[in-house]
């Protein structure tokens, strides 16, 4: 690994000032779950050659922080299938964490491997974490995932709040689907001490389903919510581009990230690591830069060059639509850039 002094030390902001502190690291493809809207169910992952090393990805991470990053999410796929993957999360922690040059590591996770790994994430310093968890119906979580394993799960999640972490659950609302369930389920999580946050579909990636029949407005929602409980808007913020309310009757708070009913973009700090070294500056748009090529050719150096250019390259903002046979807004799926 290259050595930290030829490193810029510069604050990551693109053309529009926003200052990029948040950096959302993918540390693999692969996942033990298929679910509809973020996959094809015969999915093709990367041969093991194309994905980062660990030493690529510590190198990656550490060339943000050098530059202002505060905060450090991984993701996948499904993070906690990558073997070893607790060795990565030992040396981002001991590199960054426990020196407080970030204020957090966390992840974002499906939730079926979190009741192996849940102490020893707590033991390294992680305090939060997000399961994504659309149904509490086991037959209905079957269909989503293409796999099923509620019970273990749900298991995970137990595992993860009984060491110590706090737990937001992320709920993709899917018209037809899942779009009864959404007060059962904050319900659920504001009576074991959970956070709800709800997701807006987001077109990426050729699915098995037309998304016009599937995208629910969470402005519909909200305003379903409204009629029935007490919302609050509260100015909790996370980092990332959810926007919470408190529910008086439940005590608890609900998050709305709504990439389609109202675009968010105008505070966004974070940018996204693909497991191959690919950098992406909006979910939205396609632009990237291959910081592996930078790092492997010239180092350093050129490492921050291609952080340099990405802020040029960070956009305003990205142009969701779905509409009725359209293509989705990129090619790539969700579990490419991650979570």
């Amino acid at each position: 690994m290259n050595t930290t002094a030829s490193y810029s030390q510069r604050p990551l902001v693109d053309s529009f000032g926003r200052h990029v502190t948040y950096l959302r690291v993918s540390v693999t493809d692969r996942c033990d779950f298929r679910c509809t809207y973020c996959m094809s169910e015969d999915m093709v992952f990367l041969p093991k050659s194309e994905v980062l090393s660990f030493e690529e990805i510590r190198e990656v991470i550490g060339a943000f922080v050098r530059r202002g990053v505060r905060k450090v999410r991984l993701t996948g796929g499904e993070p906690l299938v990558r073997r070893d993957i607790i060795k990565l999360i030992e040396a981002i922690s001991a590199d960054h964490l426990a020196t407080g040059q970030i204020d957090e590591l966390t992840l974002t996770t499906n939730g079926s491997q979190l009741a192996k790994h849940a102490v020893r994430l707590v033991e390294l310093g992680m305090k939060r974490i997000n399961v994504s968890l659309d149904t509490l119906d086991a037959d209905k979580f079957a269909a989503i995932t293409r796999r099923g394993r509620l019970d273990q799960v749900l298991d995970g999640i137990r595992a993860a709040r009984e060491a110590g972490l706090a737990v937001k659950l992320n709920m993709v609302a899917i018209k037809g689907v899942n779009e009864n369930e959404i007060v059962p389920m904050m319900e659920w999580a504001h009576s074991n001490g959970m956070e709800l946050t709800l997701i807006e579909e987001m077109p990426l990636g050729e699915v098995s389903a037309d998304r016009s029949d599937t995208h629910l407005s969470l402005r519909t929602v909200r305003d379903r919510l409204a009629e029935r409980y007490t919302l609050t808007p509260i100015a909790k913020r996370t980092g990332g581009p959810a926007r919470y309310m408190q529910i008086a009757e439940t005590s608890g708070t609900i998050g709305f990230i709504t990439p389609l009913s109202h675009n968010f973009c105008e505070s966004c700090n974070r940018v996204r690591l693909t497991c191959t070294g690919q950098l992406y500056m909006c979910l939205g748009q396609d632009d990237k830069v291959d910081l592996r090529a930078a790092m492997r050719d010239s180092g350093p150096a050129g490492l921050d060059a291609a952080l340099d250019r990405a802020m040029i390259l960070k956009p305003k903002g990205h142009d969701f639509v779905i509409e009725r046979r359209s293509a989705p807004a990129v090619e790539r799926h969700m579990s490419v850039t991650g979570g």
